[in-house]
């Protein structure tokens, strides 16, 4: 389960310069694809261990589940349904609405703008992030858009987050209160299930309104970290050159870093180059425990993630 991460760099300045920001929680979008092959290749390194072919550890409930933004940033909020039936996603209805309803895929002069600064625009991507969530029916297998990487975040985010709640059944709107003030506690996202012997268990601690601390990890049934299994990093070190005792501690002081900046989101944290697969799940799960950091959540979340076939 692969997404391609592109990073960050002056097209994001200068996009944001133009229109402000043109993203649905202020961190703008980025077209930086000069890093893509990059990431890719050492991708490849880091999936060796691993096949394409995923599936749920629950089957999804067959039904309508819908996400919104509670607020409006530059204008616009998300809201989002996927519609399952027998056990599939049949329809993912992404956007970004105004006040008054309309989507931003009909915003000419913003959809102008943005395509002249980052070769794409809402009446592009909404569309695309839409097609490839009904294609590849997991959010982390989904590769990036090229210039609407921040989209791209919380889409995957957000279509997570209606993926458990379809393998609950909880049709109950979720609200996401983007945005807000982060409430001080210890926020802790867990996997159920193990894939190659390893879960992700991950858990931040905000403390006067800042992540102060940022515990993510792959644990084996032992609960024995991946930074410790030496044969496991030998190998990566090998074929990726970078391992999980690097990347591990790497991801977790960037995501404090990043989330005591001016523009702090999850998303912006750069990848670690050798280690986009683990990446992109720690930036999915690291957006999730922001948005139960705004509503105050503590409440520990379990994934039931989709695991590798073998």
């Amino acid at each position: 389960m692969k997404a391609k991460k592109l990073m960050a760099g002056f097209t994001l300045f200068a996009f944001a310069a133009l229109l402000g920001a043109c993203s649905p929680d202020n961190a703008g979008e980025s077209s930086a694809s000069s890093t893509e092959a990059t990431t890719s290749a050492a991708e490849s390194s880091e999936a060796t261990e691993t096949s394409t072919e995923a599936t749920p550890g629950v089957v999804l409930k067959d039904g309508t589940y819908n996400l919104e933004e509670e607020n409006y940033n530059n204008g616009y909020r998300v809201t989002f349904s996927i519609v399952v039936k027998d056990g599939k996603i049949v329809e993912s209805n992404y956007d970004n609405v105004n006040e008054a309803g309309k989507s931003k895929v009909e915003d000419e002069e913003y959809n102008k703008k943005m395509e002249e600064v980052a070769k794409n625009s809402p009446e592009k991507y909404i569309p695309a992030l839409n097609e490839s969530l009904l294609s590849t029916q997991d959010p982390e297998a989904m590769d990036v858009v090229t210039g609407a990487t921040h989209s791209f975040h919380s889409f995957q985010n957000y279509a997570q987050q209606l993926i458990q709640a379809a393998q609950a059944g909880n049709t109950e709107t979720i609200k996401i209160d983007n945005g807000a003030d982060l409430k001080d506690g210890t926020y802790t996202i867990e996997q159920k299930n193990y894939s190659n012997g390893y879960r992700v268990a991950f858990s931040i601690v905000v403390k006067d309104g800042k992540v102060a601390e940022s515990h993510y990890d792959n644990v084996n049934e032992a609960g024995e970290s991946k930074t410790k299994d030496a044969e496991y990093n030998k190998m990566m070190k090998d074929k990726a050159g970078i391992s999980p005792e690097e990347f591990i501690p790497a991801f977790n002081e960037a995501l404090v870093a990043q989330m005591n900046s001016e523009e702090a989101a999850p998303g912006n944290v750069e990848v670690v180059s050798g280690a986009t697969h683990s990446f992109h799940t720690f930036v999915l799960y690291a957006e999730q425990l922001i948005n139960a950091a705004e509503k105050g959540d503590t409440t520990p979340i379990e994934v039931d993630n989709f695991v590798e076939a073998n």
